[in-house]
Order: C-alpha cells, then structure tokens, then sequence
C-alpha cells in the first residue's frame, strides 16, 4: 500500500516527487496499464486481492496522483492520422508573455499530442498526429499565425518501432 510518509495522512510526500507503492500496488497498477477497463473482479484474481481491496488500493492511487486517468487508446491511422511528425522549434523570445502565446497556441491544436521544452541546440520539441503532408502544412500554418517563431523543422515518422504509454515498475 502507497506509504504516505505522514502519519495518518492521505497524501504520499515520501519526498518531492515520488510515492512509495509496494509489489501489490506495482501489479495492480500494471495491471490498469495493460488493460484499464478490467473489472476489480479481474484485476483482484490476477493482482491476488479482493474486489474492495482493489478498490480501495485504486483510490488512494487516483488521490495520490499516481493514476492520473484512465483512457482509451486509439489507433490512428484507423482515423485517417497516418502521419506523425515531430516539429522543432527554436525562438529568440524567452519571454513570459511569449511562452503563454506559445502554451495557449499548442494546447488549442488538436493535432498536437505533446509539446516538450527542450535543453541543448532545441528550444521546444511537439509530437503531432496528422493526416498528410497538406494537413501537417495547415497545422503549421495555424501554429505559425498564432505565435512568432525563429526557426521551424520538422521530422516525420516513417516505422514507429515502440510506442507505449506503460511506466516501468
């Protein structure tokens, strides 16, 4: 059971980031990775608990952040989004007002998946998921008219070898 380094506490500060889980917790929790629309009927007969203790395990998780959401995963190109991109950006403005232009303009693309600050040679790294080269042009166009940016390239993905969203355990 998650350790919440307080006594009697419901939030787990082992330290600043991290939450202690114990095996129980690592199974159930790889367990919701592989498949989140498990029953706790399921998911207790393969993690080796009860129904309620599953249950209960689960919401001191969500609570303590440790489970952020549960989704479904859908294949893309099944969608019509053959293309992934990885866009990368550089800007000669730093400034707070230019990163709220930038935050707001990525997070209203629908296409854009991740945006990422980068250190090195790259100020901003975004993953986006388009249909073709035409559509990959109107997300740029889009990005470009809604923040000023010094310097734009992209990569497209031509084999995705691994993609996963699973956190080691």
């Amino acid at each position: 059971m998650i350790d919440s380094g307080v006594e009697g506490g419901n939030y787990p500060q082992t330290d600043r980031f991290r939450v202690k889980i114990d095996e129980t917790d690592k199974k159930l929790l790889s367990q919701l990775q592989m498949d989140s629309s498990l029953s706790l009927e399921e998911i207790g007969e393969k993690v080796n608990l009860s129904r309620n203790a599953c249950w209960r395990r689960i919401k001191v998780l969500e609570e303590a952040g440790v489970i952020k959401g549960r989704v479904a995963l859908l294949d893309p190109a099944k969608l019509g989004l053959v293309l992934t991109v990885f866009i990368l950006i550089r800007t000669q403005d730093h400034s707070a007002d230019w990163l709220d232009a930038f935050r707001a303009a990525t997070r209203s693309l629908p296409q854009i998946q991740g945006v990422y600050r980068m250190t090195g040679d790259l100020d901003y790294l975004i993953r986006a998921q388009v249909a073709d080269m035409a559509d990959y042009d109107l997300l740029y166009q889009s990005l470009i008219h809604r923040v000023t940016l010094s310097d734009v390239s992209a990569s497209f993905v031509m084999e995705e070898i691994k993609n996963t969203h699973a956190i080691p355990l």
